[in-house]
């Protein structure tokens, strides 16, 4: 029914990609910068006291005199006295993330001392931190995370650092090893992005130098500076991006220049600066300096100020053509099939080609966020991450092999069907609630909310309209196709999000002035393509890590996934089931390749390319960026409909499968008699329902801070879905286990796990595979206090009957 549909589908959509290249070509034009910069004055001081030192304290400024401190004000409009005097002589600060710090100590000018400075209202208010473990002259402070990194010279001249943990009420200081042969005045220090860099004056004429630190990797030095660091001129922006104010050396007139952490690679930033001689300071978006006058002190800023990259109307009419063709699958489904029953609906008819459904699991397991997230973390890191999936692989073969046959033999809807067979009602229901809360309220709403934030933050296109774009096309054509519009349109949607993907790597790599020559020089020189790492650190990603998260994350918890379970539960018997997971399996390598392949392109485009960066986007905003800013009109459409595409794949397949349950698991077990026709009508009301609270729970997050809320939501199922899965593990890998040892096991997983939660033991990827080990052990052993079950275990647990 479908094949020739889909042929005519993808011709059509080959077609349209065709037409524009023909139409367009294969250039984009390309700005000097993305960025523009604006220069611009504050207030002038209203006294005559000149300025000894520029503070950065949160978003707003602190101007220290001889004689006092001055705040200005949010609105940038005035200057207003603050009764605030430093614990000690001040002698330099820094800024980050966790607040500001000041460096005092005695008349010398060497920093014994480190405090912290914080607005209540317009009230400053600072902490005295331990003394520092030696003095240092001429120190520079800075703050990355939690944690205040401090250099300076010793007595003898030689530059140390040190650091202290500013969370920790009990910290004492850190002495962290010194660069070797570090000569010359420390100049500046910043931190960015796990990586602290200093820079040391250079000779006679020549520009600073740059020292890089690693907590994993040390120090090592990188190339010049095109000129002089001006005192205090440095700003850490973005998430990988410092800004300097450089002057002298190669570059004569100051200027403020970018620097990327990752890529390594500087950027002019705007044009030559009249800055006189004064203090220098990093402020909000930019660089800030003062200029003393005879009565009073003016003060100058520059600043970067990004735009958005609004679509074009080609742009529009693709990802219009890709969303119409969408409601039509679901449309034809609809008129073609007859839903006599939720079996129809849910599972259609158990009819779906195994092929079929391999590919619409793969597409339903890459979400947007794997579109965005994973070129983002190649092209901040490596491909060592790809050794999940190639470990998965293995894993995904023995569960196609032991446990989805013995689900698909049972002919389920709900995969937690098994748990009332094989243990008690009560603890399906309570699976299924579960299941439900954490669909919706973990995975839906972000999958909504991260890919809306990214589209916004590049084209323009409001968080909102997107949110309602995705929700609302998605809601229409699951609720009329049911279970074969998920598949068929998976099916579709792979091929639109990966003919991007691939568009996007050849696009990138021609647009190298070597070519493939360099993508590969430049990829093998900075070792972006290290796969395997055996080393036995786990707090890296290494083989070892991922062979224990993968058990856990796919052996054990791919059963309780009734978003996955429902397609194998769509095919036509248990051997096609098994050949649906195989193709998953085959199909995630090479998609896994493709999408890393991507990062690594982005990585040697940019460096080559630095100016074309936004110092002012997040390491996540790369490959948005990318496709807003480089690609050409309609292909920008075609790729941005891909991410479309990943984020629907996913959310249809949550849709039916939530309505699945809430029909299955509740409707039909509570409702007396239900009709067929009855259970239709409440499956499509309950897809239609699912999407909505799923729109409102993504514009509800989308008010406060996405990267918190994702780390919650991984929080969250980890939390919920541990002891679901420890209940699959007892029902199919033992014969003791009993409904009543499972129920302690579940209640005592989540508690447990929570108190580990609540107390921050461990990373929030490893609540999880706590949880469901917790799960495991306490179940069985609980098991033992209730007699066995007496009843037939056949074809119940991955035993031979």
């Amino acid at each position: 029914m479908m094949n020739r549909m889909t042929q005519h589908g993808i011709g059509r959509l080959i077609c349209l990609v065709t037409m524009v290249l023909v139409l367009l070509g294969t250039g984009a034009a390309r700005a000097a910068n993305l960025v523009s910069v604006r220069v611009g004055e504050l207030p002038v001081l209203p006294t005559a006291s000149p300025v000894t030192r520029i503070i950065p304290v949160g978003e707003q400024l602190v101007a220290v005199t001889a004689n006092g401190a001055w705040l200005l004000d949010p609105a940038r409009s005035a200057w207003a006295p603050v009764a605030w005097r430093p614990a000690g002589a001040m002698v330099s600060s820094g800024i980050g993330s966790a607040g500001t710090v000041v460096l005092t100590g005695g008349a010398d000018g060497r920093a014994s001392q480190i405090v912290t400075l914080s607005l209540a209202g317009t009230e400053l208010e600072q902490k005295v931190l331990a003394p520092m473990p030696l003095a240092l002259g001429a120190p520079r402070a800075t703050v990355l995370g939690n944690v205040a990194y401090v250099a300076g010279h010793d007595a003898a001249g030689a530059l140390q650092f040190i650091s202290f943990d500013l969370a920790d009420d009990a910290a004492a200081w850190k002495v962290l090893p010194a660069y070797a042969g570090a000569g010359g005045a420390l100049t500046s220090i910043a931190a960015q992005n796990s990586t602290v860099l200093l820079t040391l004056a250079g000779g006679e004429g020549k520009g600073d130098r740059m020292l890089r630190w690693r907590a994993k990797g040390g120090w090592d030095e990188m190339a010049p500076l095109a000129g002089r660091v001006r005192d205090g001129a440095v700003r850490s922006t973005g998430q990988a991006h410092v800004l300097y104010l450089l002057d002298g050396g190669a570059i004569g007139a100051p200027q403020m220049w970018s620097f990327h952490t990752i890529t390594k690679s500087w950027a002019a930033q705007g044009a030559a600066l009249p800055v006189a001689t004064g203090i220098a300071s990093g402020w909000g978006n930019g660089l800030l300096w003062s200029t003393p006058g005879e009565s009073a002190t003016s003060f100058a800023y520059t600043e970067l100020s990004a735009g958005t990259r609004l679509l074009k109307a080609i742009d529009w009419g693709v990802i219009i053509v890709y969303l119409v063709g969408m409601l039509g699958i679901g449309w034809y489904c609809y008129v073609r099939e007859k839903r006599n029953s939720t079996e129809d609906f849910f599972v259609g008819g158990r009819s779906i080609p195994y092929w079929a459904a391999g590919i619409s699991l793969y597409a339903a397991n890459t979400s947007s966020i794997s579109y965005i997230a994973i070129p983002a973390k190649a092209f901040e890191t490596n491909w060592q991450y790809m050794t999940n999936n190639l470990i998965a692989v293995i894993a995904l073969t023995f569960v196609a092999v032991a446990i989805v046959p013995l689900l698909r033999r049972l002919n389920l809807m709900s995969v937690f069907h098994y748990l009332e067979i094989r243990f008690h009602p009560a603890i399906r229901m309570l699976a299924s609630m579960i299941c439900i809360l954490v669909q919706i309220g973990s995975r839906m709403s972000v999958i909504l909310l991260l890919p809306s934030l990214a589209i916004a933050t590049i084209t323009g296109i409001d968080v909102v309209w997107s949110i309602l774009l995705m929700g609302g096309f998605t809601i229409v054509y699951t609720a009329m196709g049911g279970m074969k519009a998920v598949v068929w349109t998976d099916f579709v949607q792979l091929f639109v999000k990966m003919g991007g993907a691939l568009f996007a790597i050849g696009f990138i790599i021609y647009k190298l002035d070597g070519g493939v020559t360099e993508f590969v020089t430049t990829s093998m020189a900075e070792n972006k393509m290290k796969l395997f790492d055996f080393s036995w650190d786990l707090t890296q990603p290494t083989v070892w890590g991922f062979i224990f998260l993968v058990i856990f994350d796919v052996v054990l918890t791919f059963p309780k996934d009734q978003v996955l379970m429902q397609r194998a539960l769509s095919t036509k018997s248990a051997p096609e089931a098994t050949r649906s997971i195989l193709t998953f399996a085959a199909i995630s390598i090479p998609g896994g390749f493709i999408f890393y392949t991507i990062g690594t392109a982005l990585f040697a485009f940019y460096q080559s390319n630095p100016e074309r960066m936004n110092p002012l986007l997040t390491i996540d905003a790369t490959f948005p960026l990318f496709i807003a800013a480089e690609l050409p009109t309609g292909i920008t459409g075609l790729i941005i409909a891909g991410i479309l595409a990943a984020a629907m794949a996913t959310l249809s397949g949550i849709m039916n499968s939530v309505a699945t349950l809430a029909s299955v698991d509740f409707y039909e077990k509570l409702v007396k008699n239900p009709s067929p026709k009855k259970s239709v009508l409440f499956a499509e009301v309950a897809t239609v329902v699912t999407g909505l609270v799923g729109i409102l729970a993504a514009l509800w997050l989308s008010r406060f801070n996405s990267h918190s809320l994702f780390d919650v939501s991984i929080e969250l199922a980890g939390l919920l879905g541990g002891g679901i899965a420890g209940a699959y593990t007892l029902g199919m890998f033992t014969k003791r286990a009993n409904w009543q040892g499972v129920a302690i096991g579940i209640a005592g997983s989540t508690c447990l796990t929570t108190t580990a939660w609540t107390m921050n033991l461990v990373h929030p990827y490893f609540y999880l595979p706590i949880s469901i080990m917790l799960c495991i052990v306490i179940g069985y052993i609980a098991s033992y206090l209730f007699p066995a079950p007496t009843r037939s275990l056949a074809g119940l647990t991955i035993y031979a009957d």
